[in-house]
């Protein structure tokens, strides 16, 4: 796991460091609801950039942080709802003939076909080839083990994928982002601030149960 953890963090920071790198495809600035949308995702994939590097950290001494790598996962599920939510709502948009959204423009077809449903169905396995871990321990076998690894090498070369392909962009969104001023009391940072706290609190809760797999994997 030591080596799968250190490819993680390679493939993370060299696949940022590639999409910073990219020509800018074209502006996406101003208020309209395209724009915003794309800020609220930016910012939040910005979290959940954070929270990934985190994970892998855990993914080098498994054993040692494995109850860190339970709370860095249960951390990400609202950042990555809210994510989800942000860039489903633009597909909605865009193919219900929304004109601001059309206009905006839309990934290659690669990245709206391929790479996002690739994302997309193997987070929804690591996470609940996890959650069975955590809930079940080894009492189904270990081949849950295997699944959620499996899982979270595609997951791994998707996200590498999709930094590649959205990092310069996002950087430019934040920036946009940074420097407007939120003009309601319910800005896209209070969601972002909000899907934080509230994988906090499913972090902390987390713990009040005794997983079965912290002390079988510790002992296996």
């Amino acid at each position: 796991m030591i080596k799968f953890g250190l490819v993680f963090l390679l493939l993370l920071g060299g696949s940022a460091l590639g999409g910073l790198s990219a020509v800018r495809a074209g502006g996406e600035g101003g208020t309209d609801p395209a724009a915003r949308n794309r800020r609220l995702t930016a910012l939040t994939g910005a979290a959940i950039y954070l929270l990934l590097v985190a994970l892998a950290v855990t993914i080098v001494d498994i054993r040692r942080f494995l109850v860190a790598h339970y709370l860095v996962g249960f951390l990400l599920i609202p950042p990555l709802a809210l994510k989800l939510g942000s860039t489903g709502y633009r597909f909605a948009r865009y193919y219900l003939g929304d004109q601001r959204f059309r206009l905006a423009g839309a990934p290659p077809l690669l990245l709206r076909f391929v790479v996002a449903p690739v994302l997309v169905l193997s987070t929804a396995a690591v996470f609940a080839t996890g959650l069975e871990l955590w809930l079940f321990g080894l009492q189904f076998g270990s081949v849950w083990i295997t699944a959620h690894t499996l899982s979270a090498v595609v997951m791994l070369v998707a996200v590498a994928a999709h930094l590649l392909a959205h990092t310069r962009l996002s950087v430019d969104a934040i920036v946009d982002e940074v420097a407007a001023r939120p003009s309601a009391a319910i800005s896209r940072r209070s969601f972002v601030v909000a899907s934080l706290v509230f994988g906090a609190v499913m972090a902390a809760a987390s713990l009040l149960y005794a997983s079965p797999f912290t002390t079988s994997f510790a002992g296996g």
